[in-house]
């Protein structure tokens, strides 16, 4: 990390007596311009791309780059051990970030492979019900079915509000309590908009009526303050490539004391995550380490602990504040184009921004925003099936702003897909 403290501003939590920020201005806790100096992608793109790949920061750069030379130098097992301690602080900052201990974090590939893992970890019967949302992750759903095709799970969808809002929480309680489902599965926000699941109220319900319950939280890990004790979830996944702005190739797996302590372990465990005690039998360690391999991606490890002390620093609650903030100023101006529907329901959406453009077709028009030097992504019907009936739409672009990107950027990017949709008309 840097020696100084110069992107950093203050405390994370407001100043006794300060003003909140006006939606879509700077957090006057954070000095955006030593945040970009520390971002080198700020100088060559506009990059609304968070959602599918945050740009990385120096510190975390250098820590990824300082192990690949100590490897080329000792030796990789070498290496390792000397980083040991270094190592072990990806579990120790995501449980600071998460807040639980370090013994509930386990590192994965990715969040897919962390989620893989999850679901492996649970004796599917025939006739067990899996019970989600309409707008679950799409690999989530693809697992879904693929675990019905295999072992005969029912899967239930939980109805939305009318106003395409979010789950009804109420009616997916009711079923909850018709169907008593071996696992209820929700994601926090998806990644086709904006939509913010109430997970908390989720994790409530499941509580009370002692079921197992994973969140997905790829998206908001990294832009909104996601408390897994406060969700009441047994098992949560994320990415570190998103919002976190680590490395590509990571991701974790939280796992609570209670799956731990029932003995879930996952269906492929090799000899970092168990002991072979007899010639017949093994043991698996008693924390998260059970659901990790013994091989580790030590330098991409060490970046992603960076990226997380980076996200502490900084300060979850000023990047609350400032990222969605920088979202609806852009939604706003989006939402005022003709031509142009966003797409993004709810009371208070995260920070991607989705929406349809009248006559154009998806990759030209993504084509023409990334020639402007604006980095989108787009999805699909088949990234969300329901949600995107739903909304009549057979694709929509996507753009994720954080915190280090700048309201000047929110109003070029604004005016630049302005240009483009008024140029079909």
């Amino acid at each position: 990390m840097k020696d100084d403290n110069s992107a950093f501003v203050g405390s994370p939590e407001p100043l006794p007596g300060s003003p909140e920020p006006l939606p879509g201005s700077a957090d006057p806790l954070l000095d955006i311009a030593a945040l970009r100096a520390d971002t080198p992608g700020c100088e060559t793109v506009i990059h609304f791309n968070n959602a599918g790949c945050g740009l990385t920061a120096r510190p975390v750069l250098q820590a990824m780059l300082d192990h690949l030379h100590l490897e080329a130098a000792l030796g990789g097992y070498e290496a390792a051990a000397a980083r040991a301690a270094e190592t072990a602080d990806f579990h120790a900052s995501l449980a600071e970030l998460l807040n639980t201990r370090p013994a509930n974090i386990a590192f994965a590939a990715s969040a897919t492979h962390a989620y893989s893992k999850a679901l492996s970890s649970i004796d599917f019967r025939p006739g067990d019900t899996v019970l989600t949302t309409r707008n679950d992750f799409v690999s989530n759903q693809i697992a879904f079915l693929s675990l019905r095709k295999r072992h005969g799970v029912k899967i239930v969808h939980a109805p939305d509000h009318a106003d395409g809002s979010g789950v009804d929480v109420d009616a997916m309680a009711a079923l909850m309590r018709t169907h008593r489902p071996r696992l209820v599965a929700a994601t926090h926000v998806p990644t086709n908009s904006g939509l913010v699941q109430p997970v908390a109220e989720i994790g409530r319900h499941c509580r009370e009526l002692d079921l197992l319950y994973l969140v997905d939280a790829c998206q908001s890990v990294g832009q909104l303050p996601v408390d897994v004790q406060e969700i009441g979830c047994d098992l949560l996944t994320a990415t570190c490539r998103k919002f976190l702005r680590g490395p590509r190739g990571s991701g974790f797996l939280y796992v609570s004391d209670r799956v731990l302590t029932a003995g879930h372990e996952p269906l492929h465990i090799d000899m970092h995550g168990a002991r072979w005690v007899a010639p017949g039998h093994y043991r698996p360690v008693d924390t998260a380490a059970r659901f990790e391999e013994w091989e580790f991606p030590y330098a991409t490890v060490l970046g992603c602990a960076a990226a997380v002390r980076y996200a502490l620093r900084v300060g979850p609650q000023a990047v609350a504040r400032r990222t969605p903030a920088l979202a609806a100023r852009l939604r706003g101006h989006l939402a005022a184009l003709p031509g142009v529907r966003t797409l993004d329901r709810g009371p208070a959406p995260a920070a991607l921004v989705t929406f349809a453009v009248e006559g154009r077709q998806a990759d030209p028009f993504k084509a023409a925003l990334d020639a402007c030097g604006i980095n989108s992504a787009l999805s699909y019907r088949e990234f969300a099936q329901y949600d995107f009936a739903d909304k009549e739409v057979e694709w929509c672009l996507r753009l994720s702003p954080h915190y280090y990107n700048t309201e000047d950027e929110v109003d070029a990017v604004a005016a630049a897909v302005a240009e483009l949709a008024g140029s079909t008309r």
